[in-house]
């Protein structure tokens, strides 16, 4: 009794703690933004944007041409452009339209007076999804499914190869089911059809390998480990519904390197960006996938071995039979 009126509130109040905390603290943190033109006009921009407390990580580019290349390749979110008609601001909704608004917000407020401010999307969010939120809402299933595949096997009993096909087999279901609900029917994926289902598979499976492995590590108590990391912090500070750079520090940096943050990212890589910036997020998801996979394979291993071993030493010597 008293386990449980000590541990449920402390279980709401960290769940309160981590879903409302970095929400209740968006704002940018070493944002990657560009600013471009000719060096005499763009120099003042840029100084006053690195002034802004820390809140934007500045690249400088010379024309409007490369910072566009910046944003496709995912090293910048947006750019100001310095032209003669006054500044000019590329966004990418689809990296994350919070990020968008605020460019835009921040970027009107230093126009000249009376200057009309242009704006041009240069990746633009879905039709199907302009606001992010589908995307957004996707973290959280994909983080459950792969806690649930992970104490499925945990809980059935299983090890080995069984496990380990149990669980890939489990996230590449998840993977094609999650690709025709979001892509085929709702619309709010437009990248290949087939990489959007890796990587909704590979971060499913990430979370999955990841509980299991705790779990063959720690027993029934890493079970809850693997929740605590995949859903309770993962989720929340993955950053899949503003941006990483958004989140209190360290939070979207520690979200990034969780299933769910990094899965979120290279679902966004591959979904509107053909596959640029995707390199950390699949290292990631392959490290947790690697992690989980090696030890519930040697965790039957050594469960193979155990009751030969027993039975060994069970039997009796020749010298004791005499």
């Amino acid at each position: 009794m008293l386990v449980v009126l000590v541990m449920v509130p402390v279980v709401i109040a960290l769940a309160l703690w981590a879903f409302a905390w970095p929400n209740a603290r968006i704002a940018p943190h070493d944002l990657p933004v560009g600013v471009a033109g000719p060096a005499a006009a763009a120099e003042p921009l840029r100084q006053e944007l690195e002034q802004r407390d820390e809140a934007f990580d500045v690249h400088r580019y010379d024309d409007e041409s490369a910072a566009r290349d910046a944003i496709e390749n995912r090293h910048v979110y947006g750019a100001v452009v310095v032209t003669p008609q006054g500044p000019k601001l590329l966004t990418a909704s689809a990296a994350g339209p919070v990020v968008a608004q605020l460019l835009t917000d921040a970027v009107s407020r230093q126009a000249p007076p009376g200057t009309q401010l242009q704006t041009d999307d240069v990746e633009a969010a879905p039709e199907a999804d302009p606001r992010g939120s589908v995307l957004g809402s996707s973290a959280l299933p994909l983080a459950l499914a792969g806690v649930a595949a992970g104490s499925l096997v945990t809980l059935l009993g299983l090890r080995g190869v069984r496990a380990a096909t149990a669980l890939v087999g489990a996230a590449a279901l998840v993977g094609l089911a999650a690709a025709a609900i979001a892509d085929s029917w709702l619309g709010v994926l437009t990248g290949n059809w087939w990489a959007e289902a890796g990587a909704l598979g590979l971060m499913a499976l990430a979370a999955g390998a990841s509980v299991a492995g705790f779990a063959a590590l720690l027993g029934r108590a890493g079970l809850g480990v693997g929740g605590l990391l995949v859903v309770l912090l993962g989720n929340p500070w993955s950053g899949v519904t503003s941006a990483p750079e958004l989140l209190p520090e360290p939070v979207g940096a520690i979200g990034q390197l969780l299933p769910p943050g990094a899965g979120g990212t290279l679902l966004r890589s591959v979904a509107f960006f053909d596959g640029s910036g995707a390199g950390t997020a699949i290292v990631t998801l392959s490290t947790w996938t690697v992690f989980g996979l090696l030890v519930v394979t040697l965790a039957g291993l050594r469960g193979r071995k155990t009751p030969a071993a027993r039975e060994q030493h069970a039997a009796p010597s020749p010298a004791s039979v005499s």
